[in-house]
């Protein structure tokens, strides 16, 4: 990870003008930006869009906002428009590093760039709190970027992250849901998670084929007690065969019987039956017949 790209501080900053720089498709053709494919890149370019988007996150004054993959600076340019003290954007795309130079420029030392790989990169060690991320995730790495922040949620804010609709729908389906899985508990168990608003194919260049949502989750107060670890074993096994009892399904685990008759949830039942109390119950006692030394925080 290189060292964040930003521009001295000044006195007392002015508010920020998203629009006051040159539009997005010029900062695009000048400097050759095509989208590329294989790192999952789709720019939203209007600005009432990723204002729409920065102002949703509701950020706090004084906090620090952290984007991952600002591209040509579409919501980056949002944030800067925010009560957001800083704006932390991480690019691994070094093409991009050159064409926000105007914009940290404009910022008069509110934005720095850290040219890295989101997936190397531990947000806490950016900035101090309060902290939130928000961010037009690519799509091809989202779902384990959220696992990261979520094993750490209570240490943000929030988190406002753009999925592609399947996705988002997944965070927030109830039990008995066909969207309902591993995904949904995990989320669930660590966050209030709701979604904000859906954008279409045709708000982005190029358009995706999917439509995409914006979610914007909070650490939840009081999660049920449980170890990460544990709660992915119980429910990778239990939704691996979601159409199965769970007494077939959570076989692999070793004694499913003894594990649901502790846990009091019936032995026919299936995965897409349980809400995560019962998961984190489930957790609780494989993890008191399977102890870990020492107990695992992060997905591993």
């Amino acid at each position: 990870m290189t060292d964040p790209i930003s521009a001295p501080a000044a006195p007392a900053a002015a508010a920020f003008d998203p629009h006051a720089l040159p539009p997005l498709r010029d900062v695009i053709a000048r400097f050759g930006l095509e989208a590329r494919k294989a790192l999952g890149q789709n720019f939203l370019l209007d600005l009432n869009l990723t204002g729409r988007i920065a102002r949703s996150a509701n950020l706090p004054a004084g906090t620090t906002a952290i984007e991952v993959g600002p591209g040509p600076g579409g919501l980056t340019r949002a944030l800067l428009a925010t009560d957001a003290v800083k704006v932390i954007a991480i690019e691994r795309d070094r093409r991009f590093i050159e064409a926000l130079q105007d914009v940290i420029e404009a910022s008069q030392g509110r934005l720095s760039i850290v040219e890295a790989d989101a997936l190397t990169v531990d947000p806490e060690e950016l900035a101090p709190a309060p902290r939130a991320i928000v961010a037009n995730l690519p799509y091809n790495v989202a779902t384990p970027l959220l696992l990261g922040w979520l094993a750490r949620i209570e240490a943000y804010v929030s988190l406002t992250l753009m999925f592609q609709k399947e996705v988002a729908d997944r965070l927030v389906a109830k039990p008995g849901s066909k969207a309902y899985g591993r995904l949904s508990v995990i989320t669930q168990w660590r966050s209030d998670a709701r979604v904000l608003f859906n954008l279409p194919p045709r708000a982005f260049t190029p358009p995706p084929k999917v439509e995409s949502t914006v979610v914007h989750l909070t650490p939840r107060a009081n999660p049920e007690p449980a170890d990460w670890r544990a709660l992915e074993q119980v429910t990778a096994a239990a939704f691996g065969q979601r159409r199965k009892m769970l007494r077939q399904s959570l076989k692999s685990l070793g004694n499913a019987e003894a594990l649901l008759e502790e846990t009091g949830l019936t032995p026919t039942a299936r995965a897409e039956e349980i809400d995560v109390a019962g998961f984190a119950a489930l957790a609780r006692a494989f993890r008191a017949r399977n102890p870990l030394e020492p107990p695992s925080e992060r997905v591993e």
